[in-house]
């Protein structure tokens, strides 16, 4: 059924938040009363573009991309890679990267050349003599555990552990606008024929028992960089249920996305393809609100 965003649901939403209310929270209380997710979210974000636009009559400024916005309402500041004036190259202090594909919601950006092919064999020759089978984290205890839902190999470099490692995170640091500080250790991942990552969020759900003692160490992850090393012959992507989007491993390239809030109105589900044939290596970056220790 297609529900219609009438002008008294417009009008409620700017009353809840002039009245001080949250987005994630005039967002639950949307979908509590029936409003599909997908409409109450974007109900939300054009009536509130909408309203700050009329705020600031007499300026002439372009309508605020969602991150921005949701920036502007309260909700996490996240790691940003700016893309106004819609730059082809980007400066990432040591080497130019090329923006491939920019999507607003969710806030997902492709790069081409992230990474040169020295560094994607640098990190894999490093890599390969420590991996083990991944675990995930266990949001009900705050531990670690096997998962089903992920069929790899991994493992992490400790932050700065190498000057490889120090040049590859300096540079992510300077594209995002985040401080190397408040990343993960970079994490190296190798999947096989028929290797996974079922769709899931990078985020720690706050609902568990467990998550609590995660966010000890340097809050939410707000943030995610993958990075492809290689290029395996078929399947392997990175791929976006929520908008039907898969992004290619291509050596080098790399996909960067965001999320304000951990909650699945943010867009960021994501998974790892099955790879079909030859194998895939990657390289995953987290970003955490604070300094992770």
């Amino acid at each position: 059924m297609t529900q219609t965003v009438t002008p008294e649901l417009r009008q409620w939403i700017i009353e809840q938040s002039s009245a001080g209310c949250m987005p994630e929270a005039v967002l639950e209380a949307m979908v509590k009363a029936g409003w599909q997710p997908e409409v109450a979210e974007v109900a939300l974000e054009q009536t509130l573009r909408d309203h700050l636009k009329q705020l600031g009559a007499g300026r002439v400024a372009a309508p605020a991309p969602a991150h921005a916005l949701a920036q502007e309402h309260g909700t996490a500041r996240v790691p940003e890679i700016v893309l106004s004036g819609s730059p082809r190259r980007l400066d990432g202090g040591d080497r130019m990267v090329d923006v491939i594909v920019s999507v607003s919601q969710p806030r997902v950006v492709v790069l081409g050349g992230l990474l040169s092919d020295e560094e994607c064999e640098g990190l894999i020759a490093a890599a390969k003599p420590r991996l083990a089978r991944s675990l995930t984290v266990q949001t009900a205890t705050g531990g670690e555990e096997l998962n089903p839902d992920r069929t790899s190999n991994g493992m992490f470099f400790g932050r700065g552990e190498s000057e490889l490692i120090k040049r590859i995170e300096a540079r992510i640091a300077r594209l995002v606008g985040w401080p190397v500080e408040n990343g993960e250790g970079i994490q190296v991942l190798n999947y096989q024929v028929g290797a996974e990552y079922k769709p899931h969020y990078d985020y720690f759900d706050p609902n568990e028992p467990g998550t609590p003692t995660i966010l000890k160490r340097g809050g939410q992850r707000v943030g995610t960089v993958v990075m492809y090393l290689n290029e395996p012959a078929r399947g392997g992507g990175t791929t976006f249920p929520d908008i039907g989007l898969e992004v290619a491993p291509v050596r080098g390239n790399a996909v960067f996305f965001s999320y304000n809030r951990p909650h699945p109105g943010t867009m960021s589900l994501h998974g790892g393809a099955p790879v079909l044939e030859g194998e895939k290596w990657v390289a995953t970056k987290w970003m955490r609100e604070r300094v992770f220790e």
